[in-house]
């Protein structure tokens, strides 16, 4: 075993200039992990960010879109506190707790419908939609997936395989694992009609597998990385009916367009499709603390477009 204390008292600490902090990184972190800027963070509040050189910046990545209410804001500050006064962590299935079960009856109350409606809450938007694809699998008895090219569903070796883009996500790492079948996305910028995707599901269901090998089809009603590409209520409703006339799963994956980012809580809130796996969005499942994502949503409300 290592001895933790001795070790980090050995580490040399040099200035903290920009330049300095990136040739530590260079020496200490894999390679793998990416750096889009050469900064580093000292502080932030609100929209602005400051490096460890004093220099003033505004946030426009918002921890990759997950920070609707900003940094530091007043009311998180205070959530979190209050949870830490309380207790850090227990695990939910082990010993439960009454902000697990408040969070998932709030976002029941958000999604649109008039059926029973049940949440389960993860860490990443990746283990959100690879525990979704699970669920339809177990459910339905089918091994099979529909994706859609240009979707981007996570950065595991289950969702590489769901994303319909190899660069810069799984260049390099060979095929990706099976049983994952992939549609096109209808967007007109690039020629491809409602009726083009919808045909080539049906060529899926000819040529590859039939509909009963087919657990679920997964999509992002608004494409993120693909380009915000945004799927009509129509396109919607159509696939709704294809799942429901083979009995396969369809999966809403908003992990990046949820929380108010397109006017309402969720953007399928605008299609009428119902009996939908939904994939929760990013700012309240990568939270550090359930109570804190109790705070941001008490701070959203349905008459405020996002910001």
């Amino acid at each position: 075993m290592i001895n933790m204390k001795n070790n980090l008292a050995a580490v040399d600490m040099p200035g903290r200039t920009n330049a300095e902090m990136m040739e530590r990184r260079e020496n200490a972190v894999a390679r793998g992990v990416g750096a889009i800027h050469p900064i580093f963070a000292e502080r932030a509040e609100n929209s602005t960010v400051w490096d460890v050189e004093g220099r003033e910046y505004i946030d426009f990545s918002g921890g990759i879109a997950v920070l609707n209410t900003g940094h530091m804001h007043p009311e998180i500050k205070k959530a979190v506190t209050q949870q830490l006064d309380a207790f850090s962590h227990t695990c939910f299935m082990v010993l439960a707790y009454e902000g697990y079960v408040e969070l998932c009856e709030r976002l029941n109350n958000l999604v649109p419908g008039d059926f029973p409606k049940k949440t389960a809450l993860f860490t990443s938007g990746s283990e959100a939609v690879e525990n979704a694809v699970k669920v339809a699998r177990a459910h339905t008895g089918r091994t099979g997936v529909i994706a859609f090219t240009s979707g981007y569903h996570g950065r595991t070796m289950a969702t590489l395989a769901l994303t319909g883009k190899v660069s810069p996500y799984s260049a390099g790492m060979g095929i990706m694992s099976g049983d994952v079948f992939r549609a096109e996305y209808p967007c007109e910028l690039h020629g491809t009609s409602e009726d083009d995707a919808i045909q080539s599901i049906e060529r899926i269901f000819k040529n590859d597998a039939e509909p009963t090998d087919i657990a679920a089809i997964l999509l992002e009603p608004v494409q993120g990385e693909g380009g915000f590409y945004v799927a009509s209520p129509t396109f919607m409703q159509r696939l709704r009916s294809l799942c429901d006339q083979h009995g396969i799963v369809l999966i809403a994956d908003e992990v990046q367009t949820g929380a108010g980012r397109t006017g309402t809580f969720l953007p399928w809130n605008k299609w009428v499709y119902q009996r939908t796996s939904l994939l929760s969005p990013n700012p309240l499942l990568a939270d550090f603390l359930y109570r804190e994502s109790q705070a941001k949503l008490r701070l959203w409300t349905p008459s405020q477009p996002a910001d």
